[in-house]
């Protein structure tokens, strides 16, 4: 006969697993940050359709008018990221140990922290990967691609004013602006300006869902909600004039809507848990997975600007 006692393991393993499938969804990067793509439920990859612009064209009195087409071409986005985490606990260690549950719990914890590492990280990486590096990714004839020429290649509030003008040049809108700083970048900047402004309320939108609690946000200047992130893509970056060595990308984009975000994120499978009795080895097993595919969707609302990521 199955009772309480003689079937604890089975009771414990269902309440660990429900507190890590609560957990995992916490700790991801908000989607506030990206598009979500929700019409990707099957195949490989996504062909998503753009469109060009239109020139207008002078007109005269009883003369027809050029017939011109418009551009179109499209961007692709692909599952290429499989991820998961998987651990046990044996029923001799919950029998000679004291606080085990609290002990499975943590483990719990520091997996959803892992994979939201390593979902933020590439993120951020897919950001510095959808321009050309060692070019200035010109858009409207302004650069869109930014190496410090500061002495040390630290940051110059004369470069967040290029950011700017890019981004006014390349028609993206003012509201929803936000910038995205390592915290060493964040350090030069606290030098340069002494005033800083409360958390504006877009600001505050972005760092819902737990966003904030492994990232700062310094202050609205020039228009950019500038917060920082230790994420950032790091190596040897550069423009097409300027190189720096032990750079670190950091970004600027729009975050207006779906349709002026530069990154467009698939989940192919969310987060999840599953947990079972491995009678045999008597133990319990937990196994989580993700799977999801990370790219650009447009590049006139990003920018990247290139700093060292040492020295401020």
């Amino acid at each position: 006969m199955q009772l309480t006692p003689n079937t604890r393991a089975f009771i414990e393993a269902e309440q660990y697993s429900s507190f890590i499938l609560t957990n995992l969804h916490d700790g991801l990067l908000p989607t506030v940050f990206y598009r979500d793509v929700s019409d990707f439920m099957s195949g490989a990859t996504l062909h998503v359709k753009t469109i060009g612009t239109v020139t207008i064209q002078e007109a005269a009195e009883d003369t027809p008018l050029v017939y011109n087409a418009i551009d179109t071409g499209e961007v692709t986005l692909t599952i290429t990221d499989f991820e998961g985490d998987a651990w046990h606990v044996t029923d001799v260690l919950r029998q000679d140990g004291a606080q085990i549950e609290q002990l499975m719990a943590e483990r719990g914890v520091e997996s959803t922290r892992a994979l939201q590492e390593s979902f933020e990280t590439k993120f951020l990486k897919a950001c510095n990967d959808a321009q050309t590096d060692a070019n200035a990714n010109t858009i409207n004839s302004f650069a869109h691609r930014i190496a410090s020429t500061e002495t040390n290649n630290v940051l110059a509030l004369s470069d967040l004013i290029k950011m700017k003008v890019a981004f006014d040049k390349a028609n993206v809108p003012y509201g929803g602006r936000v910038a995205i700083l390592d915290p060493i970048v964040g350090a030069t900047l606290d030098g340069l300006v002494t005033i800083t402004q409360d958390v504006t309320p877009f600001g505050q939108k972005i760092l819902e869902n737990g966003f904030e609690r492994d990232h700062q946000f310094l202050m609205n200047l020039y228009g950019w909600n500038i917060i920082t992130s230790n994420r950032l893509d790091k190596g040897s970056l550069g423009d097409g004039t300027t190189t720096v060595t032990d750079g670190v990308a950091n970004i600027f984009m729009s975050m207006m809507d779906d349709n002026h975000k530069p990154i467009m994120v698939a989940w192919r499978q969310q987060p999840s848990v599953e947990g079972e009795r491995n009678k045999d080895r008597a133990r319990d097993e937990f196994v989580t997975r993700q799977r999801y595919g990370i790219g650009p969707q447009r590049v006139d609302t990003l920018g990247i600007y290139i700093t060292d990521a040492t020295k401020f």
